[in-house]
């Protein structure tokens, strides 16, 4: 049964993001480009540190969603905004800090919970993006990705907090993405009443 909830959280990982690249195609959304570099390089991170720690069946959604930064991550920099605004260096200047300290500890725990810390520096970039310019974003994809998140979680299948934090994690910052997006399309239409 967990193998089945870990596919599953593959799978909504992979149906959640095709609308995020038709709608980067149809220049309706447009990825922060410093979010997605940030991404690209902690996916990675993220995937092998739990590989590492025993991960099975919820390696599908950090797997799937690692595979599919990177694309974004390569459209962005000729469909995205943003990469070298003050708070986007800031951003990037924090992601290099913490894989500084993950290289000098060489512990995969570590390693995935300065993953977060430093992931949730491009999660800010895009929440405020999304507050700021709510229809630059796919909303869809980001509550399939929460979505995926928890069932990623549930797959883990016990109480190991270093297996669960991560997919807790993307749960609870894919949301806060969707929050962002509802909250700005609430003012702009304050603002157009």
């Amino acid at each position: 049964m967990l193998e089945i909830i870990g596919l599953s959280a593959g799978a909504i990982t992979l149906i959640g993001l095709l609308p995020y690249f038709r709608d980067i195609f149809r220049k309706k959304t447009k990825p922060e480009r410093a979010s997605w570099f940030i991404w690209t390089v902690l996916g990675g991170i993220a995937f092998f540190s739990q590989l590492a720690k025993g991960a099975t069946n919820s390696l599908w959604m950090t797997g799937v969603d690692t595979i599919a930064i990177i694309i974004i991550f390569l459209l962005s920099i000729r469909y995205g905004v943003g990469g070298l605004t003050k708070r986007d260096i800031i951003a990037l200047l924090v992601a290099f800090l913490g894989l500084v300290l993950w290289f000098f500890t060489k512990e995969a725990a570590i390693a995935l919970i300065l993953v977060i810390v430093v992931d949730t520096s491009g999660s800010v970039l895009t929440i405020i993006k999304s507050y700021e310019d709510p229809g630059s974003e796919t909303m869809i994809s980001w509550i399939t990705a929460g979505v995926a998140g928890l069932l990623s979680a549930i797959s883990v299948g016990s109480l190991n907090w270093i297996l669960l934090i991560y997919p807790l994690y993307i749960w609870v910052g894919n949301w806060a993405v969707v929050a962002a997006i509802i909250l700005g399309k609430r003012k702009a239409s304050k603002h157009s009443s």
